[in-house]
């Protein structure tokens, strides 16, 4: 295929999750596939999403994502067709492909639902295009668009989710508000072959930066590592029973910077565990929603897919320049 082949999709690549009760078990046999995880850990996991009626609300929030997509895109004279491909649960990413080679389509984009760089959020993804692509003769080409964590459309929609949960705080309790930030914790040595961390702490920076001078931490939540293993720490409820046991009694914003949408881990984590502790510590937590389907989000997709379309100019804030449209050979590495 020639280099200056057309782009003439766009694909976007989730975690997925199970639909009802019966897929929640042979959804999470994809996602724990190959990992010796305990079957007990399993069932744990389980029953969170049964604790939910079986589905997870990632799929309805996909549908919305490409559904707002796909409205910015008309709106705006772009005239690609937006596939949907995860890796855990249908539409899984080869059914996507395998569509989208049947409606002739030759050379793609791809937005992972992932903001930051590590293996799981990115690496992978591709792997498991790559699989995918092996399946059959004439798969479409697949090329990622950049990690934009440090986007300025990002930083300022992220700010505006905080700035709404600020806005629900008592106007006379506002300046004690203490702001925290939550991404899914990952190996210590899966970090260490990433900027998994740095991309985190400086996205958090810039969102506070916006913001003014309000106290903030970075934590990390939904490990399901073996407990010997080191992961990123601390965890979101050992850092709320930190702060409480140095004395700590006012508004607690908490902001899922890390995800994308308010996922299953955003709801059982945060919306529970963490206020459920919150409630007995008499904290008050107030969850300010992920980036979701923000219009400058939304906006923010547009942007990069003209990058790659149209050649226009990468935008980037803060102290480290845009990230790299193609992934350096070893980078992300899954340890």
């Amino acid at each position: 295929m020639p280099e200056n082949q057309p782009f003439d999709a766009l694909i976007l690549v989730s975690f997925g999750g199970p639909d009802g009760p019966d897929d929640v078990m042979p959804f999470l046999e994809n996602v724990l596939r190959g990992r010796r995880v305990p079957r007990e850990r399993m069932l744990e996991v389980a029953e969170h999403y049964q604790h939910f009626g079986g589905a997870s609300p990632i799929n309805a929030q996909n549908k919305e994502l490409i559904a707002a997509i796909k409205d910015d895109f008309s709106k705006n004279g772009i005239d690609l067709p937006i596939y949907w491909g995860n890796r855990n649960w249908h539409p899984m990413i080869d059914e996507a492909l395998t569509q989208m080679n049947q409606d002739g389509v030759k050379k793609a984009l791809a937005f992972f639902t992932s903001m930051f760089s590590c293996y799981s959020g990115c690496r992978q993804y591709r792997e498991n295009i790559a699989d995918a692509q092996n399946e059959f003769e004439d798969a479409p080409e697949v090329h990622k668009v950049r990690m934009a964590y440090n986007h300025p459309l990002f930083i300022e929609a992220c700010a505006d989710r905080v700035k709404d949960a600020l806005g629900r705080v008592e106007p006379d309790r506002r300046a004690a508000a203490r702001v925290t930030f939550t991404a899914h914790s990952i190996p210590i040595s899966m970090s260490e072959t990433s900027h998994y961390a740095r991309q985190l702490q400086e996205s958090a920076r810039l969102v506070m930066e916006s913001i003014g001078d309000q106290p903030w931490d970075l934590v990390y939540q939904s490990r399901s590592g073996p407990p010997m293993q080191p992961w990123l720490e601390p965890d979101i409820c050992d850092h709320i029973q930190a702060i409480h046991d140095d004395g700590f009694r006012d508004d607690l914003i908490i902001m899922p910077l890390g995800f994308v949408s308010d996922h299953m881990e955003v709801m059982f984590d945060l919306d529970t565990e963490a206020q459920e502790l919150c409630d007995e510590l008499s904290i008050t937590m107030v969850r300010a929603g992920s980036v979701g389907v923000h219009p400058l989000f939304i906006q923010m997709i547009r942007e990069l897919v003209l990058e790659r379309t149209e050649g226009l100019e990468k935008r980037a804030i803060g102290q480290y320049p845009p990230n790299w449209d193609v992934c350096p050979k070893d980078c992300c590495k899954s340890r």
